[in-house]
């Protein structure tokens, strides 16, 4: 999972199955979508694609509202999902590429690949054999080859601020027989193994960056490339422009140029677009998005996608006051009206129940029901706090040995459905004896300094999952929360330690048994919900808009974005 990127960047999908199709084929990714013309219709349908043919050469610009802090999507300061979408899915190679099978949405060998990598399980290890596409090569002309990735796998494996090693830290070896092959051996099982050099890090380029600072060379864009585009361009704040990769061994951009336009501001985004500035958005639900969105009339065309990877939730720093406490935290969790937060946000989008699981849809055929239990009860708020020795003072807050429960939380700035979200639980909460203000920063910050540091006593952000697989060893094992003793990688920004939980987060990640990977999972979430490191809120849908003069087959991915077949898009005839 990716947060905001990855939402999660933070979910990273983890496991492996015994027969490769297995529990793919249970995930249902039921996708509402919707193309419009004038009003939009919401009306749940088949993933229904708007394909225009479209013609060679010409440019579009794109509204994008978040800049990412850094290019370098190995390093935390990549934490953001815009980063993702704008440059590295158009710019970084895959092994394996997710796509639509039917309603589900699963992983593929990318034409990286000159077949499907191979693997085996014997003596409680695992090993993976990638044999690569001889065409493919980078955007120097020099081939790609296993020496990337052994670089990449190594890089990630034994390098500092990470974002997260997850699965390359199970990494005992890897051979480079011939340039074509690598052989990579794993201490022991690991069901998401095609996670592996996929949506999440990819393949690096050895010839260019080792030896180097890869950090320095990569965070502010990077003249190489082993997709259909390049770099071109990062103007710091303004915008990222893209240009087609001439040496691709795959179908060439249709477009001679793409420039992501950083609009942060929702309601600025849509100004643009409809002036025409803005030939499409991505925007973020918000409450007037409708409203918006009607009054473009015929000149856009509109998807919306509920079954998403993303999923928002409330992070309570399990290491900070009073969050360090599990009676406070489980008697926040009765004291928030989730269900009409969600339906208050994205109920005219198709969203009106809360997540009862911190798994997103995309993966909700591993998860339970477990969070349910917390609804608005502030008679249970006073026994648990009354219990565990606090006391209302003067001002109608709860306090303990001279301490207030009071705490400030930190989301995104300027986005109208955060901050809407931010007044509803200070309502909520205050009625409820707790104190919270409101200190919200941009993404760059949040996801590169503050979560990571855990500078912070609650926050409201998204994660998004980056890959068909549960995840939650990245956002609660213990392993993952960021320290000297890692490197300071991982996502378990709450720092979240319960009894019990990596054990079975691991059978998750290493059992090739369905049944008792399905078992494990439900046992965790059962855990999480006793412990509440955090409170789910709900799933986030996708909106995407196009302009009359896109063209190609235009749809969201809800695990790679908007921009996954931006080679194919275009100018319609």
């Amino acid at each position: 999972m990716i947060p905001e990127r990855t939402g999660h960047r933070p979910p990273r999908a983890r496991r492996l199955r015994n027969p490769v199709a297995g529990a793919l084929a249970a995930l249902t990714v039921l996708v509402a979508t919707a193309c419009t013309s004038g009003a939009p219709a919401l009306a749940p349908g088949t993933n229904s694609i708007r394909n225009v043919p479209v013609k060679e050469g010409g440019s579009l610009v794109i509204g994008a509202e978040q800049e990412p802090d850094c290019a370098d999507w190995i390093s935390t300061c990549a934490g953001s999902i815009w980063g993702s979408y704008l440059m590295q899915a158009q710019t970084i190679p895959q092994v394996f590429t997710v796509v639509q099978r039917g309603k589900d949405w699963v992983p593929v060998p990318s034409s990286l690949m000159a077949g499907t990598p191979t693997t085996e399980v014997a003596d409680g290890r695992q090993t993976i054999t990638y044999t690569l596409n001889p065409a493919a090569v980078w955007s120097d002309g020099q081939p790609i080859t296993s020496a990337d990735l052994k670089y990449t796998a190594l890089q990630i494996r034994d390098g500092k601020d990470i974002f997260t090693q997850t699965g390359y830290d199970l990494i005992d070896t890897i051979a480079t027989p011939d340039a074509r092959t690598a052989i990579l051996t794993l201490k022991s099982p690991y069901a998401n193994w095609r996670q592996l050099f996929g949506a999440e890090y990819g393949v690096l380029p050895a010839h260019l960056l080792e030896g180097k600072d890869r950090n320095e060379v990569m965070k502010n864009g990077y003249g190489f490339s082993g997709g259909p585009w390049k770099i071109a361009s990062w103007i710091r704040g303004t915008s990222v422009t893209l240009v087609p990769n001439e040496r691709y061994w795959g179908p060439k951009p249709h477009l001679n140029k793409v420039t992501f336009q950083f609009t942060t501001d929702t309601a600025a985004e849509f100004q643009a677009f409809a002036s025409g500035q803005l030939d499409a958005l991505y925007p973020t639900p918000q409450l007037d998005v409708l409203s918006q969105i009607n009054s473009l009339g015929g000149s856009a065309d509109m998807q919306v996608e509920t079954r998403t990877g993303n999923l928002q939730a409330l992070w309570m720093n399990n290491a900070a006051f009073p969050f360090d406490s599990k009676a406070v935290r489980e008697a926040f969790a009765y004291s928030i009206d989730r269900a009409a937060i969600v339906r208050k946000l994205f109920g005219s989008l198709g969203v009106t129940a809360p997540a009862q699981s911190f798994l997103s849809p995309l993966v909700s055929a591993f998860a339970a029901e477990d969070f349910a239990v917390y609804q608005r009860d502030l008679t249970r708020v006073g026994q648990i706090m009354t219990a565990a020795g606090w006391a209302k003072n003067g001002d109608g807050i709860w306090a303990k040995d001279g301490r207030a429960a009071q705490f400030t939380i930190v989301s995104l700035a300027g986005n109208q459905s955060r901050e809407l979200t931010e007044q509803i639980l200070q309502s909520q909460l205050r009625q409820a004896g707790f104190k919270m203000t409101i200190k919200n920063t941009s993404a760059a910050n949040l996801f590169g300094k503050v979560a990571p540091a855990g500078d912070f006593q609650l926050g409201l952000w998204n994660l998004t999952d980056t890959f068909p697989e549960p995840t939650l060893d990245a956002s609660f094992g213990s392993g993952s929360i960021p320290s000297d003793a890692n490197g300071n990688s991982g996502i378990n920004f709450v720092r979240a330690n319960v009894p019990g939980l990596d054990a079975l987060l691991g059978r998750v990640g290493s059992d090739v048994d369905e049944a008792s990977r399905l078992e494990a999972s439900r046992r965790s979430e059962k855990l999480l919900a006793e412990s509440v490191p955090s409170l789910p809120l709900g799933a986030v849908p996708n909106i995407l808009l196009t302009g009359k003069k896109v063209g190609g087959p235009i749809s969201i991915n809800p695990v790679q974005g908007p921009f996954w077949n931006l080679a194919e898009w275009g100018l319609a005839k």
